[in-house]
């Protein structure tokens, strides 16, 4: 017996997940924990750059540990595991005497994440930027920047983002301890610690060791100021752009011409971006920036139309 269209859509992103859970090992979905002595810098306050195409979730950034000490994981859009799923920061709490590093993770609801209000949706408790309907995710604009020429699936409510916004004046990046966030996890937390989860995509992998081997990410040198930590978010965007160009390619979606001519563009926007920090002793004017922005949607619009629209040879 077939399901009704209406339950097959409720139970269809669950089914997904499911499928694509299967697909990890059981060592890959394991949490991998780092325990510090020193606690993490207070979180900077940045823009979010507009989201590139729709169906893209925001996974803000945060402060990772390595040799060198803290460095910015700079926040970056990035494409679910599956339709459905939904992100869970990474955040740092204070026990045993250290500050021990949970790291983020894929699943069908918001996990806890240590009350940390990461912004643009993360406020402290579950999520607020948006939902998945239908197959599709809506975007809460009150807290999210999105372009609604590009994006159509959005709405504006401001009311939960009153609701559920923990106090966090001084952006505090921990829980517990001294100063720290004090946020015991809420029974609907604690259920969604316990789903299946799925570990940070390819993708959002390389993004993180992209930021650990780009030393003006690093807090001995940018000291938490946002001026100097914004220019990887410009390099992290064009990452992301070449990747999913590669991804094009190898999966038959781009020619190699169309690829070439993609990897051209990014080529010349880079360009326009050392000149520009060129003559503004290293830095990017609001304006200059916006115009990136502006320049790399219109290059991420060009690369779905053209992975869509047909079968390369």
């Amino acid at each position: 017996m077939s399901l009704p269209r209406k339950k097959f859509s409720r139970i269809l992103p669950i089914l997904l997940f499911a499928l694509v859970a299967a697909l990890f090992p059981a060592s890959a979905r394991a949490a991998v924990f780092v325990s510090v002595g020193i606690a993490p810098p207070a979180l900077p306050v940045y823009v979010q750059p507009p989201c590139p195409r729709p169906g893209f979730l925001w996974t803000p950034g945060y402060w990772a540990y390595g040799p060198a000490g803290y460095y910015w994981v700079p926040g970056v859009w990035a494409a679910p595991p599956a339709v459905g799923m939904l992100w869970t920061p990474p955040y740092w709490g204070w026990g045993g005497g250290v500050y021990v590093f949970h790291p983020g993770y894929w699943g069908p609801h918001v996990g806890y994440y240590g009350g940390i209000n990461y912004g643009f949706g993360y406020m402290g408790v579950g999520f607020v930027g948006g939902y998945w309907h239908g197959g599709g995710f809506f975007y809460n604009r009150a807290v999210m920047n999105v372009n609604t020429t590009v994006i159509h699936n959005t709405y504006i409510n401001r009311t939960v983002v009153n609701r559920y916004t923990v106090n966090n004046v001084n952006h505090v990046a921990y829980s517990g301890g001294p100063g720290g966030i004090n946020h015991p996890a809420t029974p609907q937390e604690r259920v969604a610690m316990n789903e299946q989860h799925v570990s940070p995509t390819a993708e959002q992998q390389q993004h993180i060791q992209s930021a650990a081997r780009d030393p003006q990410q690093r807090f001995s040198v940018n000291h938490g100021q946002p001026a100097v930590m914004a220019r990887n978010a410009i390099n992290a965007r064009s990452f992301n752009q070449q990747q999913r160009i590669g991804q094009g390619l190898r999966s038959g979606q781009l020619s190699s011409a169309q690829a070439a001519r993609d990897l051209n563009r990014q080529q010349n926007i880079h360009n326009s971006v050392v000149a520009d920090r060129r003559a503004n002793g290293g830095r990017l004017t609001p304006q200059e920036r916006q115009n990136i922005y502006r320049r790399q949607n219109n290059a991420s619009r060009q690369i779905y139309r053209q992975r869509h629209d047909g079968p390369r040879r």
